[in-house]
């Protein structure tokens, strides 16, 4: 497309840091055993008590997935003979209020063979701080364009062009500290990253004449 006059090409960018929306942690229950049958069966019975307590948690659990079911022999080193045989499975658990995370995190690690990670922060896919970093990306474009302009003493008159280039948010991981209530059990106190949402757009305006003299 041909332009007349003059052209600015500038680009925009916003930072934001807002909290987070969402925690995820991982769940995974292992078993071994000589017996294959054996192993099988502990892991399923740990996983079950893994669901009683998940079932038990489901005004803060929004969500939760199993995924990862893992069984493998263990060999000896001079054969194919099994000496013993591994199982896990992992759940990965999704939730949206923070104020009983680290209650509900430390009760899954206190079963019996239950390893627990996590959690990690992050924003909803549709959260509304992507659309707000996108226009202040946006806003910050035109700014620097009329700045440019006015130092050339003239004005932005139209927009050619606007294209994305920005990146996302990054998920961060959480900072705990551990904590133990008189005459209770352990506390887990967490604290909610906040997250960075950053968003860029290249812009090219016309400008009308500019004044150099």
């Amino acid at each position: 497309m041909a332009v007349d006059g003059p052209v600015v090409q500038v680009r925009g960018e916003a930072y934001r840091e807002v909290p987070p929306e969402l925690a995820r942690f991982a769940v995974t229950a292992t078993a071994r055993d000589r017996d294959r049958e054996a192993t099988l069966t502990r892991l399923a019975e740990r996983a079950a008590a893994v669901r009683v307590l998940l079932d038990g948690a489901e005004p803060v659990v929004t969500r939760r997935e199993t995924g990862d079911l893992r069984v493998r022999p263990e060999t000896r080193r001079s054969g194919e003979r099994v000496v013993a045989w591994h199982s896990s499975v992992t759940t990965t658990v999704t939730v949206t209020d923070f104020t009983a995370l680290g209650e509900l995190m430390l009760r899954l690690a206190d079963q019996d063979q239950v390893e627990v990670a996590g959690p990690w922060w992050e924003l909803r896919p549709d959260s509304p701080a992507h659309r707000e970093a996108r226009h202040a990306a946006i806003s910050d474009a035109l700014l620097r364009a009329r700045e440019y302009a006015e130092a050339l003493g003239a004005r932005v008159t139209s927009l050619i062009e606007l294209a994305d280039a920005g990146p996302g948010d990054r998920p961060m991981f959480a900072r705990a500290a551990y904590a133990t209530g008189g005459g209770g059990g352990p506390e887990l106190e967490l604290d909610p990253q906040p997250q960075t949402v950053q968003a860029a757009v290249q812009a090219r305006f016309t400008i009308s004449e500019p004044v150099l003299s």
